[in-house]
């Protein structure tokens, strides 16, 4: 059975969302190409594109290797180029890629030539002999090239990710992972559509007690323009942060916020009895009053969780 189990890991789909991304499309292909022949696995690639403006297309098509696969009736093409008529999201063009996919091991990685491409066939070693359900590049090693402005955001968002799941998180959004298929399509109902579909899926993952190993690869900088609004995004993920820890582990939201506001409430005793030389009683029982309460809805919430199937 192990055998069975391992040789199935081993036929690969790699999937590469792609939106404008005319500058580093065609040498992304071309080294998924290179790296996947020289593993010896049996894989197939996925090219999405999201409805791109540029000259995307046209990049996707000069590679020689996908005419050849489109063209070539003969054999089953190793690869396929799929596309939306209207930009839908780099979440929406990851569950297009996995829906078309083949095989159960999935592997996604960018078309802006930052991550490195040689590094998945290690990823893929730690997947099937440690029988992980998703292995991650973690962007930490010596020359990984995170923009300066965004160092303090992704610090603060997986500080905050790590104390929710009790996992520690080096890289909470890296686009180069291996994955189950069935491990997303089970949680598909709440991935988004957007750039956060990393993140949820690694949370929800974490949450419901899968395995994930983190290995650390560099991140080079990208050709292009970066899609990513630092302020709104980073708001974004911490909502989604904690939207999904509610979804999956209300308790680890609610408890801190009821025992915070039951130390407020001793707190705003203490220091009305001190300054006015009374207690502030109204303000100290509405406090624990609303501790009460918010225990009772992460209660009912935990309860609500864990009968669903």
């Amino acid at each position: 059975m192990n055998k069975i189990y391992n040789e199935c890991r081993k036929a690969v789909s790699v999937i590469v969302p792609v939106h404008n991304e005319q500058s580093g499309v065609k040498a992304s292909i071309q080294q998924i190409i290179e790296t996947m022949e020289k593993s010896l696995l049996k894989y197939e690639i996925l090219v999405i594109d999201d409805g791109s403006t540029d000259e995307t297309c046209k990049e996707i098509m000069d590679c020689r290797s996908i005419r050849v696969a489109i063209t070539d009736k003969t054999t089953e093409p190793k690869i396929k180029v799929l596309s939306h008529p209207y930009n839908k999201g780099y979440g929406a063009a990851l569950k297009t890629g996995i829906k078309h996919a083949r095989y159960d091991t999935i592997v996604i990685t960018d078309a802006d030539c930052t991550y490195p491409i040689d590094k998945i066939p290690i990823l893929l070693e730690a997947y099937r002999s440690g029988g992980y359900d998703m292995v991650v590049g973690a962007r930490t090693g010596d020359s990984a090239q995170i923009p300066l402005v965004r160092r303090p955001a992704k610090w603060m968002l997986g500080k905050l990710a790590s104390y929710l799941t009790d996992f520690k998180i080096p890289d909470l959004n890296s686009g180069l992972r291996v994955i189950r298929k069935d491990a997303v399509v089970r949680f598909n109902k709440i991935l988004p559509d957007g750039f956060s579909f990393t993140t949820t899926i690694t949370l929800a993952m974490l949450t419901n007690g899968n395995l994930i190993k983190y290995i650390p690869i560099n991140y080079h900088k990208r050709k292009g323009s970066s899609k990513i609004r630092p302020i709104k995004d980073t708001l974004n993920f911490v909502q989604l942060i904690i939207r999904t820890v509610l979804y999956f582990n209300p308790l680890k939201i609610f408890i801190p916020l009821s025992v915070l506001l039951v130390i407020s409430a001793f707190l705003l005793s203490f220091l009305s009895w001190l300054l006015a030389g009374r207690i502030m009683d109204v303000g100290t029982g509405t406090l624990l009053m609303t501790a009460v309460i918010v225990m009772s809805i992460g209660m009912l919430a935990d309860l609500i969780d864990k009968r669903m199937p």
